[in-house]
């Protein structure tokens, strides 16, 4: 059982889905219809399922690819198909004798190369094509794929415009045919039975046209030494769409999850207007209760202010009564001291009227010889 390849995000690997499978399976369909009975080389084949589709139409097929475990997963996996072959090579040195092969398939290979090496790949394409055959050979559009999506491919060396494959590959092929090729969306109608013509339209509800050609996201190059060589005749137009249809199932997978993914950002605004709402309502009850803390800080204010007052009249109050007091105090002793001096000028107004009786001026000698006596004896 053949090892399965990893998918890096650039060699396309059945299984894969998207844009993927409609640009790699489309361009080797495209060839396929060009190879009948020839001996074709697909150079750079990767994983092999494009040699395969190819052999379907070839007498043979041989894939060249410069990774040995490539080779050794498609020679495995693909082993039962007996007009293919897988060799190990670079495709600037191909392992193949001159004028071997007489159609090449190189499809995305080119821009893998350094500038340098691809005038080298297509001079070895040229050595192995039989007199008469062609190359189908597809490369990016740089100012499509790189440029205008802003997009760098780590894994493209060096790609080019319109321009630049047109001359690239007239160093070696003298006569070229360009397509363009680039996943559209639209709708298809069609007559049942061949299909002969093909017309094109692009627009909107309000206006519809005659679709012009849409730019190149791949240049498709059919290439020959002559004219004669080109294979003939080639369909204008070439539509291809995989079989279980999984781009389309995607884009409507992804719609269905822009959808529930709508429904859901709808619930989730109806929610935020709810709490918006809720919000606005928490805010006015908090301006509320903001303009009642104001209020009550106001009337604490007055109440400390009538507070502060009270205390000073009261403070006041007490002083008043203290010096109340100090003058009672001062008041009373005033007093002691008025009725002591009362008392005091009585006795001595006694004492006077008494000086001034006839019994004192009577007694009086007397009480001087007394007092004579005494300071005599005592002396």
């Amino acid at each position: 059982m053949a090892t399965e390849l990893e998918f890096t995000g650039e060699r396309f690997v059945p299984g894969i889905d998207g844009e993927i499978v409609y640009e790699h399976v489309h361009r080797y369909a495209f060839a396929r219809a060009l190879v009948d009975g020839k001996r074709v080389l697909d150079a750079a084949c990767g994983e092999g399922y494009g040699s395969a589709l190819l052999a379907q139409h070839a007498a043979t097929v041989t894939g060249v690819d410069i990774d040995a475990a490539t080779i050794v997963h498609a020679r495995e996996r693909y082993r039962d198909i007996g007009n293919l072959s897988f060799v190990a090579g670079s495709v600037a040195a191909l392992p193949l004798p001159d004028a071997s092969v007489d159609a090449i398939v190189s499809f995305e290979t080119i821009e893998h190369l350094p500038a340098a090496d691809q005038p080298r790949m297509l001079a070895e394409f040229a050595r192995v094509l039989a007199p008469g055959g062609f190359l189908v050979l597809s490369a990016p559009n740089r100012v499509e794929y790189s440029e205008r999506r802003g997009f760098a491919n780590p894994f493209h060396l060096h790609e080019h415009d319109r321009a630049e494959v047109e001359g690239l590959v007239a160093k070696a092929f003298a006569v070229q045919q360009m397509f363009r090729q680039r996943v559209w969306l639209g709708s298809t109608i069609w007559r049942e039975g061949d299909l002969r013509s093909a017309t094109a339209y692009h627009g909107d509800a309000q206006q519809v046209s005659d679709a012009a050609l849409p730019e190149a996201m791949y240049f498709i190059v059919l290439a020959a030494a002559q004219a004669s060589a080109l294979p003939g005749p080639i369909a204008d137009l070439s539509l291809f769409a995989d079989a279980a249809e999984t781009e389309l199932r995607r884009c409507n997978a992804s719609t269905r999850e822009a959808m529930r993914l709508d429904a859901i950002l709808g619930e989730r605004t109806a929610m935020l207007d709810r709490q918006s709402e809720h919000v606005l309502h928490l805010e006015r009850l908090v301006a509320v209760r903001d303009a009642i803390v104001v209020e009550r800080d106001r009337l604490l204010a007055e109440q400390a202010a009538r507070m502060g007052q009270f205390e000073r009249q009261e403070k006041h109050r007490d002083e008043r009564h203290e010096r109340d007091a100090l003058a009672l105090r001062e008041l009373t002793e005033l007093r002691t001291q008025l009725a002591d001096a009362h008392a005091a000028a009585e006795a001595q107004e006694r004492i006077i009227d008494y000086r001034h009786s006839l019994h004192w001026w009577m007694k009086l000698p007397w009480l001087r010889l007394r007092g004579e006596w005494r300071r005599l004896r005592d002396g």
